[in-house]
């Protein structure tokens, strides 16, 4: 059984997570944990504040829709983070091993169908692990969080403010350049179902246990984060 070491971690996680009844009734706390954070600038937690608000009181048919157009509807805004890495290459299914690997060795079975890289699985297993190893864990994406800020700041999006604190708890400021390399990425209109259609049509990722895999350290989870997938050909250019 794991042991909670980051409550904001895990404030983060379930602010990312689907909404639902639950997690409307439990924004008060989760917005006390954020509001109390002395990792984050003042103006980070400020700028949560909105977000916060709106989870607690908004419709809940309209954060479902709100949520499912942005993270579900558009490639570069997935929250599932070897997709913004390896994309449909060989490569994610050997990383989706070594990602289920290091959760079982840290005692970590995530309740969820999420693929083992969703941000919000990530986040929940990370705030069981020491200080320093999710710290660094976080700066191996930190690239992808500044890309996902700029993105969902571009649409006027709350949950901006969200990637601007995992930037902030990284510690670290992100690579200009795999940042711009990303942004370089092309979107595709959520309304736009054929384009969608085409852009999400995947191969099959497998993972699952290895038994000739050792158990990887946390830190090698984001491995070659550092190099952003090139745009697939067949999208659009913004």
């Amino acid at each position: 059984m794991t042991c909670l070491k980051d409550r904001t971690l895990k404030a983060l996680s379930l602010i990312l997570s689907y909404p639902t009844r639950e997690l409307q009734s439990a924004m008060p706390e989760i917005g006390g944990v954020l509001a109390s954070e002395p990792r984050l600038t003042a103006a980070a937690r400020r700028d949560l504040r909105p977000l916060v608000e709106s989870l607690r009181d908004d419709d809940l048919y309209d954060l479902e829709e709100r949520f499912v157009a942005l993270f579900d509807r558009s490639r570069t805004l997935s929250l599932n983070l070897f997709e913004h890495v390896h994309g449909e290459s060989r490569d994610r299914g050997g990383a989706m091993v070594s990602l289920v690997e290091t959760y079982r060795a840290g005692g970590y079975d995530p309740a969820t169908s999420e693929l083992p890289d969703h941000l919000p699985v990530l986040l929940e297993f990370l705030a069981t692990r020491p200080e320093t190893e999710a710290r660094e864990t976080l700066a191996d994406a930190a690239h992808i969080f500044e890309a996902l800020r700029e993105r969902l700041a571009r649409r006027g999006s709350a949950y901006a403010a969200v990637f601007a604190a995992l930037g902030q708890l990284a510690g670290e400021a992100a690579d200009a350049g795999s940042v711009a390399e990303l942004l370089g990425q092309a979107d595709v209109d959520p309304n736009d179902l054929e384009a969608l259609d085409a852009v999400w049509e995947e191969s099959e990722v497998l993972f699952g246990p290895d038994p000739n895999a050792g158990c990887p350290a946390t830190r090698d989870l984001l491995a070659r984060m550092d190099r952003p997938i090139n745009p697939a050909p067949d999208v659009a250019a913004e």
